[in-house]
């Protein structure tokens, strides 16, 4: 298994310089290279994006898991919006150097900050993989998150499971999906927002493990 190396990436915020922790991961003859964001609670030492990008270092793409500004500070809850996209703006400048293309993904909170980031503009990478994209706060549909997804022209992949409570009403995240310029939909069957299966008890490490193919597919192919 490919080692990681530990980093920090510099991040200018209003408030001041902030040094992102960072664990970067180059297998020999790297084809791609994947940065990962973490969800909201928990941070890129979580098993389940360790087991992530073990996996995805395994098929030859370098992985860069960064901590966003609110995490590297001390606190537990996300910062503003503007903060995690300026982090992943720093984080994008500080994997050009690795082996390309550069691909944005998270897990829930921080593949939307990713997507906002992209919507934006001026997001140098290839395309972004959501994994359990968050379209709203779970049972409040009427909170979508999705009013800027017309408006990333890089393909996407939302990674998402058939019984993730943060998609439902199904029809409401179709229709997000379909907003978009170019997206595809992986379905991992009977999973939820964790991507556990009810029934089948697994490590974090290895449920993520289990999300790399069709990751590493969907990069490939483009």
């Amino acid at each position: 298994m490919t080692a990681e190396t530990s980093a920090t990436i510099p991040v200018e915020l209003p408030s001041g310089s902030v040094d992102l922790p960072a664990a970067v991961g180059v297998p020999e003859g790297a084809w791609a290279t994947l940065a990962i964001a973490h969800g909201a609670g928990a941070g890129k030492d979580h098993p389940f994006l360790v087991g992530f990008a073990a996996a995805i270092r395994e098929a030859g793409v370098a992985t860069v898991r960064f901590d966003f500004p609110y995490l590297a500070a001390g606190r537990k809850l996300p910062g503003p919006a503007a903060h995690a996209v300026t982090a992943w703006r720093a984080v994008v400048d500080f994997a050009a150097g690795l082996p390309g293309p550069l691909w944005a993904a998270g897990k829930s909170y921080g593949g939307r900050m990713a997507s906002v980031a992209a919507a934006e503009g001026g997001f140098d990478v290839a395309g972004l993989v959501y994994l359990a994209y968050p379209l709203h706060p779970p049972g409040r549909p009427e909170k979508p998150r999705a009013d800027h997804l017309p408006a990333i022209g890089h393909p996407q992949l939302f990674v998402s499971g058939e019984n993730d409570p943060f998609i439902q009403p199904r029809e409401q995240f179709d229709e997000a999906v379909a907003s978009c310029q170019d997206a595809t939909v992986t379905w991992v069957p009977g999973a939820v927002h964790g991507f556990e299966v009810k029934g089948s008890k697994r490590p974090a490490d290895e449920i993520g493990a289990a999300l790399a193919d069709p990751v590493v597919a969907f990069i490939r192919a483009l």
